[in-house]
């Protein structure tokens, strides 16, 4: 399970140059977990970091949209749908970020970002053999509280 998630990444590591890689890897150590964590709304503080799909050639774009699709398919046909159609959207503004160890076997984390969803993926634990990933859309993740945001907005209002 999530072979291709791995393989694909690493593939798309793998094919970049050496100045490339000094963009792309932001971190020579692998964070902990996922970055978002279990909060709520998905959201990272700045801009986004690693390389962008602007900076790639034809062939690792080819990669990084293969990764992307692999992830958009691993729900039923009509969420994939709009995940597609969000990569499509996104375009050329992805970013794709690296930390960790190049090496297979080491622990290491990805991450994709565009302006309307964040891909993370992160194997550490367990000696770099229990992997984390998540699709994190930014405006509508699942379970996100919508009738809990609607009182705080519009309820909390009116009783001023």
């Amino acid at each position: 399970m999530l072979a291709a998630e791995e393989d694909l990444a690493r593939d798309l590591l793998e094919s970049l140059t050496a100045d490339q890689k000094k963009v792309a890897i932001v971190s020579p150590e692998a964070y902990k977990d996922i970055l978002t964590a279990a909060s709520r709304k998905a959201a990272l503080e700045g801009q986004p970091s690693g390389i962008a799909a602007e900076k790639m050639t034809k062939k690792q774009t080819e990669l990084l949209m293969t990764l992307l699709a692999e992830y958009a398919h691993n729900v039923p046909d009509q969420l994939a749908q709009a995940r597609m159609d969000e990569i499509k959207k996104a375009g050329k503004n992805l970013y794709f970020a690296w930390a960790g160890v190049e090496q297979r076997g080491g622990p290491h984390y990805y991450r994709i970002q565009a302006p309307s969803f964040l891909v993370e993926y992160d194997d550490t634990q367990n000696n770099a053999n229990h992997i984390h990933t998540v699709w994190r859309d930014f405006n509508g993740d699942f379970g996100l509280d919508l009738l809990s945001l609607h009182y705080r907005a519009a309820h909390q209002l009116a009783q001023k």
